[in-house]
């Protein structure tokens, strides 16, 4: 080979060399565009306010702030005094209501009784039963049990303090699991699905944690070309707490390009 088809063949060589240099600075470049560091917060899987549904003192509220408690457990106790002796009232007239109409029901096998009479002492025992269960449902939402297990939060009354209907009393938190919500780019689907694994790194702690896509919600935003999803931690982290922050770095994996 003479020394001119050598030039030629290492200038071919250079260019797409060149090429190739250009092509993974291309990628990188893209691929840098497409990183994304996000924020995120850690949220519970559940948490809700306790309200009183009736009027009320508060009488107890065992569970402190803080605390853990198991689902089905009194977290609140209202004075119920009244309303308990209002249904030990109602039941006595239920009896006596009972009373006259299965002697309503004797007479008029003997015609003793018009039909009038017998019809109206079934509808006072049936107003009667009426009062028992509406003062024992009213009763009944004097003890407020837990939805589920978890921690307490804030207590937003106090004991001896009275209440009226629908106003929070404690503040609970499911921290079983623990989410957080991220956006991202609706591109990202052909690859970000439920089950991808990545990590978040908390700045509470200074430490980072395997994270799990769980879900990804049913509508996206067509004006930024987005959608929000969930991630769950991956794993039980004794430190870790709902209201703690950190940053999630994601970008596409180089199989998806």
């Amino acid at each position: 080979m003479n020394g001119h088809n050598l030039r030629v063949r290492a200038g071919v060589l250079a260019l797409g060399a060149v090429a190739a240099v250009s092509a993974v600075g291309a990628w990188a470049a893209d691929y840098a565009l497409e990183r994304q560091d996000m924020r995120a917060q850690l949220m519970p899987q559940r948490y809700t306010t306790l309200s009183a549904e009736v009027g009320a003192k508060i009488s107890r509220i065992p569970i402190k702030e803080g605390q853990r408690f198991r689902a089905g457990q009194t977290l609140i106790q209202l004075d119920c005094t009244l309303p308990s002796a209002q249904l030990e009232k109602a039941r006595a007239q239920q009896a006596s209501a009972r009373n006259n109409w299965e002697g309503s029901q004797q007479m008029a096998k003997f015609n003793a009784i018009g039909q009038v009479e017998l019809r109206n002492s079934e509808a006072e025992v049936a107003k009667a039963t009426a009062d028992v269960a509406y003062l024992q449902a009213t009763i009944n939402k004097c003890q407020i049990l837990a939805p589920f297990s978890g921690r307490a939060g804030e207590q937003k009354a106090r004991e001896q303090q009275f209440v009226q209907p629908g106003q929070a009393i404690l503040e609970i938190v499911d921290d079983s699991t623990l989410e957080l919500e991220l956006i991202v780019p609706t591109r990202w689907l052909s690859w970000f699905k439920p089950g991808h694994k990545f990590q978040v790194l908390i700045e509470d702690t200074g430490k980072t944690y395997p994270v799990k896509l769980d879900r990804i919600t049913a509508k996206a935003d067509p004006v930024s070309q987005s959608v929000k999803s969930v991630a769950v931690i991956d794993g039980k982290f004794r430190e870790l707490m709902a209201g703690m922050s950190g940053t999630i770095v994601l970008a596409p994996p180089k199989t998806s390009r």
